[in-house]
């Protein structure tokens, strides 16, 4: 029996930001195509880089289980990963010169080693897997194992021929996902995971994924994975699943990582009515579209489900923003759906971008009225980051120098020329989170104001927060201000 070491490249100590938070998530992606391997009678273990310190921790590992193939498999599931951070590449390189070292057969599965895979074969790999992954990598292991030296075959594939790095054709990505044996949750230190949870969130959650792909056309999305195709699991499945993670795992909430929860009419309906059927209770959030949110059976079936809170891509509060991005939705959407939500008791959040190329100081004040107007449950606040393969990255590429990735997730590095420089962005970050917060706290106050009787300690905290936010907003903005008059 040929052996399989498992690992990613995601360390999460070397992301400031995301181990402050304290909320990590097992390498989905990768238990996945471990699943896959062990059910096809590889000899199968993983090792979770999610709370190493260095990649040489790797090489006991390897060491110990002296294993036939080291695969370097991310999860691109998570979109950390997808941001292809420069920290997390050079771990991999070290990672894959290790196990070269030790005599194995290195292969890569990542949104990074797709976009650079001459690069990542130069660093030690063997074989670089394009695109969707699991399929290609059983594949490629059999012919190895096999004693088969020509891989022309073998679709979704790239790796040196006559010293010079080649590709296979693309491999078409799966459309029954149902065929997929459940992820190896097995396989991590959940209770790692538990225990992290507990003590920065007070629950326990684990991601799922109920889809892969997305079919709409934002410019500058990546999709070096799954592409625009859609393919969902079926409710039956997903229940399965999250029966499961009850079961085995006693988990509190479920992130949902699809890119768009949902899609497919009537599966959110269908998923609702068999939770119901199951009397399965589970809490969770999703990444959705406005324009999907703008129907209220669809808005109710999720409520009903246990979601209570969902992420949309509002982007920018600017049409002419929205339009330049090829978003596909309307500010008017926005507001239409996240009144829909808090009508059903969903938390709306919005993941918030500056920085589009053509993008001014009016678009970057009507995105800060529709925030303060709409008083979502959390903002996520980035500057547009071009990754290659979209058209956005085609626009700006002639500006991208040596850098061309993140460090890490806060960088929150501008890379391209645009309106303002990046030390404008870096201040426009810094005050629209604490004018979102001043404007938090004042309908806290006016709710209690109205509504003393009903005061709690929390909303008495927030409500009195407005004495801190207020001032530095004030600051934040002084700051931005003198920016502009500098520029």
């Amino acid at each position: 029996m040929k052996s399989i070491l498992f690992t990613h490249s995601y360390f999460l100590r070397f992301d400031p930001k995301q181990w402050q938070l304290g909320q990590p998530y097992p390498p989905l992606g990768t238990l996945y195509a471990a699943a896959l391997m062990r059910k096809n009678d590889y000899k199968v273990s993983v090792f979770d880089t999610m709370f190493s310190s260095d990649p040489d921790e790797v090489t006991p590992v390897i060491t110990q289980k002296n294993p036939d193939f080291f695969v370097i498999y991310d999860d691109g599931f998570n979109y950390l990963t997808k941001m292809c951070l420069t920290n997390m590449r050079d771990a991999a390189f070290s990672m894959c010169k290790i196990a070269k070292a030790n005599g194995c057969t290195v292969i890569i599965s990542s949104s990074d080693s797709t976009d650079r895979y001459a690069e990542y074969l130069n660093e030690g790999a063997d074989f670089v897997i394009i695109g969707e992954a699991e399929y290609t990598l059983l594949e490629l292991t059999n012919h190895i194992t096999n004693g088969i030296e020509d891989y022309s075959g073998i679709m979704g594939l790239a790796y040196f021929k006559n010293g010079e790095a080649v590709k296979t054709l693309g491999r078409p990505v799966l459309k029954d996902l149902d065929s997929l044996p459940l992820p190896a949750w097995d396989l991590v230190d959940m209770d790692s995971y538990r225990q992290t949870w507990l003590k920065n969130a007070g629950y326990f959650s684990l991601n799922m994924s109920t889809t892969r792909g997305c079919p709409f056309k934002c410019n500058w999305c990546a999709k070096p994975i799954y592409g625009n195709r859609y393919n969902s699991r079926s409710p039956e499945n997903v229940v399965a699943e999250i029966k499961q993670l009850k079961d085995v795992y006693q988990i509190d909430h479920i992130w949902f990582c699809d890119d768009i929860f949902g899609l497919k009419p009537g599966w959110v309906k269908a998923l609702s009515e068999l939770l119901q059927k199951e009397n399965i209770r589970i809490r969770f959030k999703i990444q959705s579209r406005a324009d999907l949110l703008v129907h209220k059976d669809t808005v109710k079936a999720l409520a009903a489900s246990g979601c209570e809170n969902v992420w949309i891509g509002a982007e920018s509060g600017s049409q002419k923003i929205l339009d330049a991005m090829d978003k596909g939705i309307t500010v008017e959407q926005i507001r239409e759906a996240t009144s829909l939500m808090k009508e059903q008791g969903i938390k709306p959040s919005f993941f918030i971008q500056f920085g589009y190329p053509g993008e001014l100081k009016e678009d970057i004040r009507q995105t800060i009225n529709m925030i303060n107007d709409l008083l979502p449950f959390e903002i996520g606040i980035s500057v547009s980051y071009p990754l290659p393969g979209t058209t956005f990255y085609e626009r700006v590429k002639a500006d991208l120098k040596k850098k061309t990735n993140w460090t890490d997730s806060d960088e929150m590095a501008l890379m391209f020329h645009n309106t303002f420089p990046p030390s404008y962005y870096k201040q426009l970050h810094k005050y629209v989170h604490q004018n979102y917060h001043k404007h938090l706290a004042k309908n806290s106050l006016v709710k209690l104001l109205n509504d003393p009787l009903h005061v709690s300690l929390r909303s008495l905290r927030k409500a009195l927060s407005v004495f801190y936010h207020a001032p530095a907003t004030f600051i934040e903005g002084f700051k931005l201000r003198k920016l502009e008059g500098v520029l």
